[in-house]
């Protein structure tokens, strides 16, 4: 019983697997394709929102140090998927990784976890494109009453779940419903769509990137490093840590990318292209971005929710005719975030049904466009349905620690396959194995610790559901467990 649960998938099974024509998705990305899913992915809320609150409470003016400490630990497990993603062209991401070197038990529970990463993340993000376009409908006196725009529940600290007298967000589950529309119709329409967006909110940076260090007062970044108060994390050395802490989150969806490595066209090659390379360019935008904010308005005073839109007031009027466009940025950022969101989990339940640990019908591949249509109407539905009827905060706090676990576990599966099978061949290879994954482990760990543990509490009911599904229907209709059994 207890060596059934740590089988493991040949790696030569998941290649054949790859290459196999029967109920495959189509292949149809390219690498630069693969760049535009990871920066539609990783520049969101992160870029909109986070510079401002990380440096008004941690790291001041020096927060450019700490997105470039974040982006090196993102680039340690970066380093690691992009090994996988290139050895086995999969869509099941971690959860694949996972099956071939830690075992069944380990690839649900990691493919449990994503949920926790992909489903929750598309509703939270909803919920944010939401709010900005409600606020940008008011601009043009358009108002969407509270009923239609909030959630009808509320989880208060202290007090525990409460009704609003609110309906339903509906803005939110609109934009789920037709993201998951054009999911279904095919990936290359999703990717030219993306595309599109992504274009449009690299626009919007670069123009306030532009105009904005004109209107620099560099005696806003002075002093470079502000006074630690006392208290760790309060700026100084420590404040940068801690800053690097926070906005490392700002980085989370580069790792669904290769949830998309079965439908890249040459994944060998394209797939740590797209990973490493969306995750340079969002590291060079944030890092300019953080500088010219923190010039063109003093640190102590960014602790908004709309920092950026807060410069542009700094400014005067010689800017306001950028605070539309910052909006129709962030509403453009947001929308491919939750695209690529509810591209990946589709793909993980796929592949978790091909290998018989889920209900068959959830492999079913579209005879027409070629995408996992099931899949994408089961998530785009309950992604849908949490949008609209919970708040942002329950569902913010989940998103963190799955995608940290997830990282992790890629990062041991690196270490255990290079001992395990050295001789694989790898067109890809993570550099000084095992430095590199223990790094990038150490890393995403600190920053599991450092969640609160409520948060700690919910991951563990949610495995706990996960193990009864797993013992209850999964382990018994395993395919692997069946073939090994014939023989």
């Amino acid at each position: 019983m207890i060596k059934e649960l740590f089988r493991t998938k040949s790696i030569d099974s998941l290649q054949e697997e790859a290459n196999s024509p029967e109920g495959s998705l189509k292949k149809a990305l390219t690498s630069w394709n693969l760049i535009a899913l990871g920066i539609g992915a990783i520049i969101g809320t992160g870029i909109f929102v986070l510079t401002g609150t990380a440096a008004a409470n941690h790291a001041g003016p020096a927060l450019v140090l700490s997105f470039i400490i974040s982006a090196i630990g993102c680039v340690f497990a970066g380093l690691c998927y992009a090994e996988f993603a290139s050895m086995i062209p999969i869509a099941g991401s971690a959860y694949t990784y996972s099956y071939a070197t830690l075992g069944e038990f380990f690839a649900w529970l990691i493919g449990w976890d994503l949920i926790l990463e992909y489903l929750f993340a598309s509703s939270t993000v909803a919920l944010g494109w939401s709010g900005y376009v409600v606020s940008f409908l008011k601009d043009f006196g358009i108002n969407i009453p509270s009923q239609l725009c909030d959630a009808p529940f509320d989880h208060i600290k202290g007090v525990g779940w409460v009704l609003t007298g609110d309906l339903v967000n509906f803005p939110a589950v609109f934009i789920i419903i037709m993201i998951t529309a054009l999911l279904i119709i095919g990936i290359k329409e999703s990717a030219r769509f993306n595309g599109v967006i992504v274009i449009v909110k690299l626009a919007v940076i670069l123009l306030f990137i532009g105009f904005g260090i004109s209107h620099i007062d560099t005696s806003n970044w002075v002093p470079f490093v502000p006074k630690n108060t006392g208290t760790f994390g309060q700026f100084g050395f420590s404040g940068i840590l801690t800053g690097a802490g926070v906005i490392f989150f700002a980085y989370i969806g580069f790792d669904a990318i290769s949830t998309a490595a079965q439908e890249a066209k040459n994944p060998q090659k394209d797939m740590p292209v797209g990973i490493l390379g969306s995750l340079v360019v969002c590291t060079v935008l944030y890092v300019a971005v953080s500088a010219v904010l923190t010039g063109m308005v003093n640190y102590k005073e960014l602790n908004v929710a709309a920092p950026i839109a807060l410069a542009i007031d700094k400014a005067g009027k010689t800017l306001m005719w950028l605070r539309p466009l910052i909006k129709i940025g962030a509403i453009a950022g947001l929308s491919s975030v939750i695209l690529v969101m509810l591209l990946g989990q589709p793909r993980i339940f796929f592949s978790m049904a091909r290998d018989g640990l889920l209900p068959k019908n959830f492999a079913k591949v579209h005879p027409r466009f070629h995408t996992p249509y099931v899949t994408t109407l089961l998530t785009g539905g309950i992604s849908a349905v949490i949008a609209g009827l919970l708040p942002i905060n329950i569902l913010s706090e989940l998103v963190s620690i799955g995608t940290l676990l997830a990282f992790v576990i890629v990062c041991i599966g690196i270490i255990v396959l290079r001992v395990k099978r050295p001789d694989l061949p790898r067109p890809f290879k993570t550099p000084w194995v095992p430095w590199v994954p223990l790094a990038g482990v150490i890393i995403c760990a600190a920053q599991m610790i450092a969640l609160p543990i409520e948060t700690w509490e919910r991951l563990i009911i949610w495995m706990l559901i996960g193990f009864v599904i797993y013992f209850s229907y999964s382990f018994k209709r395993s395919k692997l467990r069946s073939e090994k059994s014939k023989n």
